[in-house]
């Protein structure tokens, strides 16, 4: 067997620093041995500046809306936003599967090794037969009128089908998930609880406070939204709490759920999700897109300080410049005093933790397969302005 060695200023094993005097084992086709100190390592070690780390998970991403690149203005806030790409995200096949090409690129190059990927078409279908990246597709289902519940479930239900047909073809997974709770009507939620019994989901949840202004009131930007689109919100009834106090209670069968954004998350909101003590739930935050639409971060402290775990994602190119995961990291750093040591755990073994492929990937295990990145001109801990990703396995 050919083995090839790994020594770097630091490795990041997916929880912790390593002594810089160890070296990383891998077989040639990138399957973890061993980790050993320099002293047995013998000749042959490849020497890195910088700090190695399993490939990154990027939990939230929309592949097939690539060709939105620098389409959407930044700062619109997020109804504004959800309106323009609405009206915005037709064009022709060649050009989506041009723009998914390139972004899968981009995702490949700077270290991504899986993503949790919102579909709403099979349009992205091409691009991950060929990929190298592990794909877990949550096919988007949305639809605010009780009465259109079973048709939109139906019409998702035929995208799923085929991403499900061409499993042999796909290193993916596949699976329904709620779009956001601005978007889901009462009797669509509960019949996504009956065909997501003990499923990973996702959901976008609290991007904005018109959410809020909508569940607790019924006032707010969303009314325009929907006065803009014709939807007939009549029978839509304000719950007086919060969207995620008003969604949650819905899921009852056991579903692991990937809460993205949360940006207006609030303390009650914790605390209720605590009360709710078999809920398996993950907080996914995507800053850049917080940023590049509401121009507000999430409540770093309050996620941390609850008992879930936080993973990291891009979002699309509609919502971010690049879908560069190390770019997550440096922003969380820059506008906040949490470790590189913290964030890369979220950006690593939470990710894989989150879309259940933690066998395989986000840790430097004997027997996984979780690709090598290299993190270059790092001072110490902590990226700097400079810093790049680039895959080594």
């Amino acid at each position: 067997m050919h083995f090839r060695k790994f020594k770097a200023n630091n490795i990041f094993t997916g929880s912790e620093f390593l002594d810089p005097e160890m070296v990383l084992v891998t077989d040639n086709e990138g399957i973890i041995v061993d980790i050993i100190s320099t002293k047995g390592a013998g000749d042959n070690i490849e020497v890195f500046d910088g700090i190695l780390t399993p490939g990154f998970v990027n939990a939230h991403c929309h592949l097939e809306l690539s060709h939105l690149k620098n389409v959407v203005p930044e700062g619109t806030g997020l109804v504004q936003f959800v309106q323009q790409v609405m009206i915005k995200r037709g064009a022709s096949d060649e050009e989506k599967l041009d723009a998914m090409d390139k972004a899968e690129q981009e995702l490949y190059v700077s270290g991504t090794i899986a993503v949790g990927d919102i579909c709403n078409t099979a349009d992205s279908i091409p691009i991950k037969q060929k990929s190298n990246i592990y794909w877990h597709n949550f096919v988007e289902v949305s639809g605010f009128v009780d009465a259109v519940a079973g048709k939109r479930l139906d019409e998702a239900k035929i995208v799923l089908a085929k991403f499900k047909s061409e499993k042999s073809k796909l290193k993916s997974d596949s699976a329904l998930s709620p779009h956001a709770p601005y978007s889901v009507s009462k009797t669509l939620f509960e019949q996504l609880n009956n065909e997501t019994i003990e499923q990973l989901i996702t959901i976008h949840n609290q991007e904005c406070l018109a959410e809020e202004e909508l569940y607790k009131n019924k006032t707010g930007s969303f009314l325009e939204l929907y006065k803009n689109f014709g939807i007939d919100i009549s029978s839509f009834q304000p719950r007086g709490k919060s969207s995620l106090q008003s969604f949650l209670p819905y899921f009852t069968n056991n579903q692991s759920i990937i809460s993205v954004h949360n940006t207006f998350i609030k303390k009650e909101d914790i605390d209720f999700i605590n009360t709710r003590k078999d809920q398996q739930l993950y907080f996914c935050v995507c800053i850049n897109a917080n940023k590049y639409i509401e121009q507000k971060i999430p409540p770093f402290e309050l996620l941390r300080n609850s008992r879930h775990n936080i993973v990291i994602g891009t979002d699309s190119y509609a919502s971010n410049w690049q879908l560069n995961v190390l770019e997550e990291i440096k922003m969380i750093q820059q506008d906040t005093n949490i470790s590189l040591q913290e964030i890369l755990t979220w950006a690593t073994i939470n990710g894989a933790k989150a879309l259940q492929i933690n066998d395989t990937f986000g840790s430097f295990e004997k027997g996984k397969k979780p690709g090598v990145v290299l993190i270059d001109k790092v001072n110490e801990l902590a990226t700097t302005q400079q810093s790049s990703a680039k895959r080594i396995i």
